[in-house]
């Protein structure tokens, strides 16, 4: 893609985010897009078939400026707790901006049948770029762990992001204060289960959890 085909593409990613979070999602037309962003409809129609596709792009657009922001973290940190509470840290950080839009546009996300689930077949490439992350995360970590729940906890701390995002939207307080309390607490105790978690009594209690992802996954 040439400089000016990406260029012109973020403007009506960016044009889509500003009208979905001051208008709605709903009432935001692809033309209206295309009209905000100075593109005729046609070509906004080239670049993104559907406004479905057009927050995919700003999935795929916030996964890579959090892996980006990660980068610093997993340099800095060899804990396991640093590293989990830094990219939940910055994740927080750095969606802030969307926070509103988010609100507004969560009651689709939430839909199972919805393409936007960050569930669903479509939203596939984001979320393996964050279980990737996540992955990073345990990697690097120097603590003990099981080898079993190593192998399967990034996609389990994909699943605690996802209960953060949950709390996030739905979070008023300013600066979403109570959001970086939830990952202050919840982060030492995930870290004591997963320090806990090669110990011969608090093995079984791992496969458990094992078996239940295995179970969800069918």
């Amino acid at each position: 893609m040439t400089i000016v085909a990406e260029s012109t593409r973020e403007q009506i990613v960016e044009t889509a985010l500003r009208l979905f979070r001051d208008r709605g999602y709903e009432a935001t037309t692809m033309r209206a897009i295309a009209a905000e962003a100075g593109v005729s409809v046609g070509n906004a129609y080239y670049y993104f078939r559907s406004k479905e596709q057009l927050i995919q792009a700003y999935y795929d657009q916030a996964q890579e400026t959090h892996e980006a922001a990660c980068h610093e973290v997993f340099a800095a940190e060899r804990s396991f707790a640093g590293r989990l509470g830094g990219v939940l840290r910055e994740w927080v950080r750095i969606s802030e901006p969307y926070h509103e839009f988010a609100v507004k546009f969560f009651k689709h996300a939430a839909e199972p049948s919805n393409p936007l689930s960050p569930f669903s077949a479509e939203s596939a490439p984001a979320r393996e770029s964050a279980i990737a992350l996540y992955r990073e995360v345990v990697e690097g970590s120097a603590g003990r762990m099981d080898d079993e729940l190593r192998e399967e906890l990034p996609e389990l701390l994909w699943l605690l992001w996802m209960g953060v995002v949950l709390f996030w939207v739905h979070d008023s307080s300013p600066g979403c204060a109570r959001t970086y309390r939830l990952i202050d607490r919840v982060v030492p105790l995930v870290d004591r289960l997963v320090g806990l978690s090669h110990l011969p009594g608090i093995k079984g209690v791992a496969r458990e959890v094992i078996e239940v992802v295995h179970e969800l996954r069918a």
